[in-house]
């Protein structure tokens, strides 16, 4: 026999699984980016993970190197910070430079300003959630949220309870200042990712990590 504890347990963790899928929200083509205008829908992105984006038809090819510029916090009203700290996104912004950067080193070298072969790559944090604190975590395990969490696993879809990251990322001919490329995203965890429901940032470090690579293979 079920106990009234366990009883009361899932009822709770029923009620949060349908509440994250419902509430998960997609990032906008934010008003205050320099790229807004430029922005569509991305009727080729299934997983939701790039809703907008700009292409230039450039060959990527042809830079040998990237400037990064200092990572821009959005403060435009239609950002989607969901209960994150100024201390919390003046961390997110920093994980983003350090990551980015070493990503990015792997396929350009790092220069401090402008040359004839070199990229200006600006990065914008626009959103972010925490995870949910201990739920985020059982829900991989519970009866409920583990058959949900398999499923969103296999679609490359959030997790339940769990936290995210968006941004924008804004490339230019850094000699010239022309826009090349813009693309916003929104990035998460797999949805097994166990380390990433450990803490309440974790989720979005995660999705740093992700965006950083999705990047590189960007300017491949």
């Amino acid at each position: 026999m079920p106990t009234l504890l366990n009883v009361c347990r899932v009822a709770a963790l029923a009620l949060c699984v349908t509440l994250a899928a419902c509430s998960t929200t997609q990032p906008t083509a934010y008003s205050g980016l320099a790229s807004s205008q430029q922005l569509r829908a991305n009727e080729h992105d299934a997983t939701g993970r790039v809703p907008y984006e700009y292409k230039s038809d450039t060959d990527w090819g042809k830079y040998a190197a990237v400037t990064i510029d200092p990572v821009v916090i959005y403060r435009g009203t239609d950002s989607q910070f969901d209960d994150i700290s100024e201390q919390e996104k003046a961390h997110l912004a920093k994980s983003m430079k350090t990551r980015f950067t070493e990503k990015l080193q792997t396929r350009f070298r790092v220069v401090p300003g402008a040359g004839e072969d070199v990229l200006r790559i600006k990065l914008t944090l626009t959103g972010a959630k925490a995870n949910t604190a201990v739920l985020s975590t059982l829900s991989r395990f519970d009866l409920l949220g583990g058959p949900y969490n398999a499923v969103q696993a296999v679609r490359g879809k959030e997790g339940a309870l769990t936290g995210s990251v968006s941004f924008a990322v804004e490339i230019y001919d850094a000699p010239t200042n022309k826009l090349l490329g813009a693309y916003v995203s929104k990035q998460y965890p797999n949805a097994w990712n166990l380390k990433a429901g450990m803490g309440a940032m974790s989720a979005s470090e995660a999705g740093i990590d992700n965006g950083a690579d999705q990047l590189v293979a960007y300017l491949k």
